[in-house]
């Protein structure tokens, strides 16, 4: 009982400070925010700011076009997350449910795509989008980012695990495979399409090297590399630095809040069906 006792101790204990470790840059960025521009530099650094200066947010958007930052951002990974979840289900669909010819070529062929790391397509894609015209538009946002191999594998295996008695009940019903895929396939897979609009979310949001290459004005900078400008052109206050940050990752906490439990759900599942 005691050795029990102790091992929970010590386990619970590395899991505190693994805790605080990972939360400490957040409070941190939090607590900077609200610092006045004497305390950026202050040595030893101080915890908390000598008074609490809610101006350094007005500041961010004086300083830079935050809000068409801002607006970019959220225009360019919303469309790529609900592009790319659509594509994702109907590849999925068509791989995990059809038989057709070529049918596992193609799979591996989507799986081959999750080792290949964007910078090695970096270029190519660039070079397409040039000649495309979709220099520093949206398209040129948005379209690269609307196939994902991990996405369309995640999919594919989670449609596996659907049993085939509701397909084929959905069949003698008289029922075609768009019918069944949005009456069958999708809503016993919400979990798992939750759970990739969340991945995809997330990765998109904090996406920094294609928006830098391919934007050449303000207007069509998104959130990190807008924030990197603002660095440049805001000198070393690092006060607003955390000011912009704190703004930044408020929509990434809200999507997460919603779709935690479908998260949670998602995995759950996986684990105990595979």
């Amino acid at each position: 009982m005691r050795e029990r006792l102790r091992r929970s101790v010590i386990i619970h204990t590395i899991l505190l400070i693994g805790a605080i470790s990972m939360i400490f840059p957040f409070v941190w960025m939090f607590l900077s925010a609200f610092k006045p521009d004497s305390d950026s530099f202050v040595y030893p650094p101080r915890w908390f700011p000598t008074r609490w200066v809610f101006d350094n947010f007005k500041r961010v958007f004086d300083m830079v076009p935050f809000l068409r930052y801002y607006l970019n951002s959220i225009i360019v990974t919303s469309m790529i997350t609900i592009g790319q979840t659509l594509v994702s289900i109907l590849s999925a669909y068509a791989l995990a449910r059809l038989r057709f010819p070529g049918r596992i070529p193609i799979a591996i062929l989507f799986l081959s795509t999750m080792i290949m790391p964007f910078q090695v397509t970096l270029i190519p894609t660039y070079v397409i989008i040039y000649k495309l015209g979709w220099l520093d538009t949206y398209q040129g946002l948005i379209v690269p980012f609307l196939y994902n191999g991990f996405s369309i594998f995640f999919l594919m295996q989670f449609f596996l695990t659907i049993p085939k008695d509701l397909e084929d009940a959905a069949k003698i019903d008289g029922c075609g495979y768009f019918r069944i895929l949005f009456h069958v396939i999708i809503p016993n897979s919400r979990a798992a399409i939750g759970t990739i609009s969340l991945f995809t979310f997330l990765t998109n949001w904090r996406s920094y090297l294609w928006p830098l290459v391919i934007t050449n004005t303000p207007e069509m900078r998104t959130l990190p590399v807008g924030l990197k400008y603002f660095v440049e052109e805001g000198g070393t206050q690092y006060n607003l630095m955390m000011s912009a940050s704190l703004m930044a990752i408020i929509p990434v906490l809200v999507v997460y809040i919603l779709a935690e439990k479908q998260l949670v759900k998602s995995t759950t599942l996986t684990g105990l069906k595979f």
